[in-house]
Order: structure tokens, then sequence, then C-alpha cells
């Protein structure tokens, strides 16, 4: 008998007969289908400890069980949470599925409480292992989470990952990393507004270019830079 189902039984029924709300989702991801519980759903807003029941596609059997401390998400007209939605600012899923290491396996980012910058989003970050064919935590994409505007944004295309930050109404950050195998995250270029100075914004790019930092500052007048 394999000894990880009745642990997984043990999550699933503690969160259970705790839970207020149930919630299906099956078309976030290609390969799994979840079931959320949350311990509370009030005027569209879900929040408490929770718990999502991943389950295989293919083969219908339960696959993992994940927890998380602070469940928050909102309900949509149709009183049901999104899934794979990163706005800056707005809204974001209380689960994301996508390939954030680049590995070409799916991988989680499951919603736990407003933990990041300015009481943003924040997010638990599981990655797929194959050795351990489970999915479990990350812990630098996470801490991307925490210690930033939320979830970060990960382009299959240019396989990098950016986060952004900012100090006040008038700093701004954006940085880019690229995961390297066997040495986990690389900071490889930064996006500096600093506006601080009232009718001018200075605009610094630093980018890692043949084991150097090139750096490069320009100031535009602020209603030129932001145009809207």
């Amino acid at each position: 008998m394999n000894k990880f189902l009745p642990a997984l039984a043990l999550i699933i029924s503690g969160s259970l007969a705790h839970a207020q709300q149930q919630f299906s989702l099956s078309g976030g991801s290609a390969n799994y289908d979840a079931v959320i519980t949350v311990e509370n759903c009030t005027d569209g807003t879900c929040e408490g400890k929770g718990t999502i029941v991943l389950t295989d596609k293919q083969t219908g059997k339960l696959f993992q069980a994940l927890t998380s401390e602070d469940l928050y998400f909102f309900l949509n007209n149709d009183q049901q949470p999104s899934v794979n939605i990163i706005q800056l600012y707005n809204e974001q899923s209380p689960l994301i599925f996508q390939d954030f290491n680049f590995d070409g396996t799916e991988d989680l980012a499951v919603r736990n409480g407003n933990n990041s910058s300015y009481g943003g989003p924040s997010y638990d970050v599981y990655v797929y292992n194959k050795t351990r064919k489970q999915l479990v935590i990350s812990d630098e994409l996470t801490a991307l989470a925490y210690e930033n505007l939320g979830m970060f944004y990960a382009d299959p295309k240019t396989k990098r990952i950016t986060t952004f930050s900012k100090s006040g109404c008038c700093w701004h950050m954006t940085s880019q990393y690229e995961v390297v195998p066997n040495k986990g995250l690389v900071l490889v270029s930064e996006l500096e507004e600093d506006a601080q100075g009232g009718e001018k914004v200075i605009v610094t790019t630093r980018k890692w270019v043949k084991k150097k930092w090139v750096s490069k500052s320009k100031s535009y007048p602020i209603k030129t830079y932001y145009k809207e």
C-alpha cells in the first residue's frame, strides 16, 4: 500500500471537517483536476485555511493534496474562483498552473494570504520533482512571490522570471531572473524608474553581460515618460 495515501486522507478529511465551501476547477491545468476547499466565503471573498486536492486527468486517481493557511481569493460573477490569472494590482487567482522553472513540467502556485509587498497576494510555489513524481515546495520561487508585488511572471519564450517592486508612488523596480540548472535563480537585469525628484524620472537599466554588470541611466520629463 502506498504510504503517501493515508497521509493524504488525513489532510483531506481534517480539512473537509471544518470546510464551509468547495469548488471544482477542471480547466486550469493540462494534467490535473482540482478541488478547492476553503474555510469561509462571505460576500464574494473566500479566505482561511484551505485544501487543494489534485486528481490526475488521465487516470482519475488522486495525485496530491496541498494545504494553505490562508487560501484567499475572490469569486467571479458565476460564484467561482478564477485560475491562472496574474494581474498586477488586480486579480490574482488562488491557483496558478504553469512551468515556472522551464523544465518542461507543469508546476503550481497556491495563494497563501496577502503577505507580499503592500499587502498584496502571496504564494507558495511548488515545482514538479521528476524523481519523487510529485510537487515540492521551491523556497526560491516562493520567496519571490512574498518579497515583491504579488505573483511573478514566468515567460516561456524568453525563459525568464519577472518581478515588480516599488517604494511609495514614485520608485519602481522591474527585475528579471534566469533559472540556471544546479544553481537556481540568477538576477540578469533590472529596470529602475525613480521619479522621486518631482518633474523628472531617472530610468536606470542594469544588465549582466559577459560576467559583469552594465549600467545606463537617462532622465526624462515625467509627462513625456508616463504618457497615461
